[in-house]
């Protein structure tokens, strides 16, 4: 399922940003703290539009991608939901709809 919403992910992004390509990669497994669990390439003409999708790529799939994910601590562990979407990409969204 979360495979799927990623392609989606991706698809919304070629058609809502003026970007060339998009590679979405997010690791499985346990990661240590600090370690890398997402990958986002965005080509695109201009830097501008890039780095305007790559905000919207990383907000959007934390908030909206089904990957489930356990922290450990000393005491115990809790499953972490998703986090709020960046209000930059909500703002640039509501610019690119209008």
């Amino acid at each position: 399922m979360a495979w799927a919403k990623i392609r989606e992910l991706g698809a919304e992004i070629r058609q809502k940003f003026s970007i060339r390509q998009i590679a979405i990669v997010h690791r499985l497994g346990r990661l240590e703290i600090g370690e890398t669990s997402v990958l986002i390439v965005v080509a695109s003409a201009h830097r501008a539009a890039a780095f305007d999708a790559c905000r919207y790529a990383i907000d959007t799939l934390k908030r909206t991608v089904p990957i489930w994910k356990k922290e450990f601590f000393v005491g115990g562990a809790v499953w972490a939901e998703g986090e709020p979407i960046h209000e930059e990409a909500i703002l640039h969204k509501a610019e690119s709809e209008a």
